[in-house]
């Protein structure tokens, strides 16, 4: 009870608004650092649609494309790294110039900062923000003074665009050594198929049996033929004349002698052939068509992992993604950074919001106790 009844309304607007106050403007006017910020635009460039193009699956051994915007997230995250601090830190000296700022206690970095401290205050003063229509990258490099928050920006444009063409370059190779690969085993297959011809050309001494089995049909038909047309003169010519006439006695050998050649031939292409043959004519043309169309998809496909191996030699030797520097780093004229009277104008709101409301907590207590 003595304190609420100490609580006057003076005393209140002097604890809720008059201290805070007094302490943010003796802050901001005497301690807070003015912090610059320098701004930059950039984006990713793939040029790996201005190779000629490639048919069919040489097209996927030798693509190093991914996702659209995967690469540019890659990016970003890079850019808020360890990695990527140490580099700028060798370069710029990025933890004397954050420790360098003695008098600011809230924003400046302690020198018994760990590691793992200053890449979180580093994070907080650089951020990088992906724009979702154009994955456009937005870079705010915050510093003590314009010419450092410059240089921070500029040369954080400079290690990412090395980290896009060594991570592109990478990927490049990795996939000519995985198409240099299938290129070997490729030759490999051509050569086994090959060989394979070869063992069975020499086993059965045909250099074709296909074009055998088709020379074979066609002397098939051609006696198939001349066996008709004898058959038709023979008839014709016992219609006239007796059958032991020298011209229908002739005709009957010849029409015989006919059948027994096409009998040899069917069974020369259908059957066993004494010790000449061991499988049948057609068995032979059906199993070296085989063996021929295993050796044009191997040679086929040897040709398709040569051209990958080309195009991939290429891409790992060209720029295949490039840094495009939309908006180019920003010298600032004037600090961003801290918002005096932005600041000042938030808290004395939010001080008279709070004093409203403990003053209705206050009213209401008092008169429940009454």
């Amino acid at each position: 009870m003595n304190l609420l009844t100490s609580l006057t309304p003076r005393r209140l607007r002097l604890l809720i608004v008059g201290v805070p106050m007094a302490l943010a403007v003796l802050y901001l006017g005497l301690f807070a650092a003015d912090r610059y910020v320098s701004v930059s635009m950039v984006g990713l460039r793939s040029s790996s649609g201005e190779t000629a193009a490639l048919a069919g699956m040489a097209s996927l051994l030798s693509s190093v494309s991914g996702p659209g915007n995967q690469d540019t997230y890659f990016l970003r995250d890079y850019m808020g790294s360890l990695g990527l601090l140490k580099k700028l830190d060798e370069r710029l000296g990025v933890r004397a110039h954050y420790e360098a700022q003695l008098r600011d206690p809230l924003f400046r970095l302690w020198s018994w900062a760990s590691q793992e401290y200053f890449l979180d205050y580093f994070r907080s003063r650089v951020t990088v923000t992906v724009d979702e229509n154009s994955s456009a990258l937005l870079i705010h490099a915050e510093g003590f003074d314009p010419d450092f928050a410059f240089r921070l920006n500029s040369t954080i444009l400079e290690e990412a665009e090395r980290f896009v063409n060594e991570y592109s370059h990478r990927i490049a190779r990795e996939n000519l050594r995985f198409a240099e690969g299938e290129l070997t085993r490729a030759g490999e297959r051509v050569q086994k198929a090959k060989a394979e011809v070869l063992t069975f050309q020499n086993k059965h001494r045909f250099l074709d049996p296909t074009a055998q089995a088709q020379a074979s049909g066609a002397v098939t038909a051609e006696l198939q033929a001349q066996i008709t047309k004898a058959e038709a003169e023979l008839r014709s010519l016992r219609s006239f004349l007796n059958e032991d006439a020298p011209q229908v006695t002739l005709l009957r050998a010849q029409l015989k002698s006919l059948q027994e050649q096409l009998g040899v031939e069917r069974r020369r292409s259908t059957s066993g052939d004494g010790d000449k043959r061991s499988e049948r004519l057609n068995e032979l043309a059906l199993e070296f068509k085989g063996l021929e169309l295993q050796a044009e998809v191997a040679l086929d496909a040897y040709k398709i992992a040569l051209s990958a191996v080309e195009a991939s030699r290429i891409e790992s030797t060209r720029k295949l993604k490039s840094l495009v520097v939309i908006e180019p780093p920003s010298t600032p004229e004037k600090a961003e950074y801290p918002r005096r009277w932005y600041n000042l104008l938030t808290l004395l709101v939010g001080s008279l919001l709070l004093l409203a409301v403990v003053r209705l907590v206050l009213a209401t207590i008092q008169e429940h106790q009454d």
